[in-house]
Parts: C-alpha cells; structure tokens; sequence
C-alpha cells in the first residue's frame, strides 16, 4: 500500500488525531524515518496526500455557471471519500496554531485550486478565494456537524447560492 492510501485509510479508520506518524507508517510498511525523510511533519504528509487524493480541479462546461458548478460538485465528491473528509478538517484545525502548516497549506496545496480557478473564470484572486472559503468552509462545516457528506440536493443549493453571490 502507498503511503498516501496508507493514510488515508488510517484516517478512516482512527480519526485525524489517531492517525499518528507512527501508525501510518506501520499502515504503510515502512519506518518513521521514511516519513519523516519526505514530509517534515504530519501536516506536510497530509497537504500532499489531499493533492494527490484530489489531483487537478476539472474545469468542465462552456459558461462560467458550468466552471463554477463543476468545480463545486467535485471538491463535495472528493471531500465525502473516506479519510480524506477527516484529513482536509485535521489539517486545517492543526494550522490554526502552526504558521508553518499554514504555509505548506496555502503555498502547496490552495495555490494550485486558486491559480486554476482564477485562470478559468477571470476573477480577481479576493473573489477565488471567497469561492474556495464558502465552498469548503460549508462542505466540511456539514461533515463536521453531522458526520456525513453534503446531500446531492444541498450541494445543488450551495452551488446555485454561491453562482448568485458571485454575478
């Protein structure tokens, strides 16, 4: 198993708080030091297994409503895969006291989305980002609160809430 699904898995199965170097590792079949060699810190791992798990954004459809909307559909399927729910919530809840986390996270990981997203739609990168914040801020705010994915008619609502702010 990669080390990527090995952590998502233990995830999964453990939670983000008992998903320590230590049992990744283990879940992977390989010593904490192979870790630790690659990613400074759990954070780090994490930020790159999400990049990973999600891979590109697909910009899909002829309008800025299709980009917009296709964009939202994917992150609510990628967020609802297991682990990878408890992954994205950990890491940004340990990166509220880790300037460090922070940094892989916005340099690493957001980067890549809001540079996409803004080259797709034309949209000054205040705006990307607030469509980055309400989309995910939401999708795990849902997770968090009732322990399951957003509903497919809830992500529509989102979506269409979201396309009106932003015309």
């Amino acid at each position: 198993m990669t080390v990527f699904a090995a952590t998502l898995r233990t995830i999964h199965e453990l939670g983000y708080a008992g998903a320590t170097m230590d049992r990744i590792a283990a879940a992977a079949g390989v010593a904490k030091t192979t870790l630790y060699r690659r990613w400074s810190s759990k954070g780090a791992l994490i930020a790159d297994c999400l990049l990973d798990a999600f891979g590109p954004v697909p910009l899909n459809g002829s309008s800025r409503d299709d980009v917009m909307t296709s964009a939202v559909r994917w992150i609510a399927r990628k967020i609802s895969e297991p682990g990878a729910g408890a992954a994205f919530a950990g890491v940004f809840s340990d990166a509220i006291n880790d300037p460090a986390l922070r940094e892989i996270l916005a340099t690493r990981f957001q980067e890549p989305y809001r540079l996409a997203l803004r080259e797709a739609l034309g949209e000054p990168d205040d705006r990307i980002l607030l469509f980055i914040d309400v989309v995910t801020g939401t999708l795990l705010h849902r997770m968090g609160m009732t322990g399951e994915p957003m509903s497919e008619g809830d992500t529509a609502t989102l979506t269409d809430m979201i396309l009106n702010a932003l015309r």
